[in-house]
């Protein structure tokens, strides 16, 4: 899986994401061997990471891209866009939205993390949208990641250093997650949370 984060602190926002590909149970794929190992794709002003199936990443790319209207930039946005690509994820790239048989709505299969200058937000499966005020973790090292953003958080720290350091403590203790990592920086729009 992975070990990717967002932190809001000050009028800074980051995400971090670690670089190992996992196949299965015993098979990973390092960034060494990996031309495109970086998980975090930028569209418009906003930067998108995805916990899932590695065929997510260009899917979601391509769905998002063609789309002639999108909005990251709120949490209504952010549902209405994934509302409407989960469609296009179905009849154009063949998405099998099954689950559990008792899930109220079919699933899209992912959870994004999302930041750009109006905040950190989590999109997930059933395309529930969380605007997160501090932090947020997803993938199989996100309780370590947590735990170290927690233990972090209320210190001198930027929110770039919680999150690089968050992605280590995954990547120290997770066996999906692997250095190097990838992180981007951007400032608040405004600063209205610590």
């Amino acid at each position: 899986m992975t070990t990717i984060v967002v932190v809001s602190k000050g009028a800074e926002i980051a995400i971090a994401a670690d670089s190992q590909t996992t196949f299965g149970d015993d098979q990973k794929l390092l960034a060494a061997y990996d031309v495109y190992s970086n998980k975090i794709f930028k569209l418009g002003d906003s930067y998108l990471a995805i916990a899932g199936s590695a065929a997510h990443d260009l899917v979601l790319q391509s769905a998002l891209k063609g789309m002639k209207s999108r909005d990251f930039g709120s949490r209504a946005g952010l549902f209405e866009t994934f509302r409407k690509i989960h469609p296009k994820l179905k009849d154009h790239f063949y998405l099998r939205p099954e689950e559990e048989e008792d899930d109220p709505y079919e699933s899209s299969q992912m959870m994004v993390l999302v930041a750009n200058a109006n905040g950190i937000f989590g999109v997930y499966p059933m395309r529930e949208v969380y605007q997160f005020a501090r932090y947020w973790a997803i993938g199989s090292g996100r309780k370590f990641a947590m735990g170290a953003m927690h233990a972090l958080f209320d210190t001198d720290m930027t929110a770039g250093q919680i999150a690089e350091a968050a992605i280590r403590a995954g990547c120290e203790f997770d066996a999906s997650s692997a250095l190097p990592l990838t992180i981007h920086t951007i400032q608040k729009e405004k600063d209205t949370r610590s």
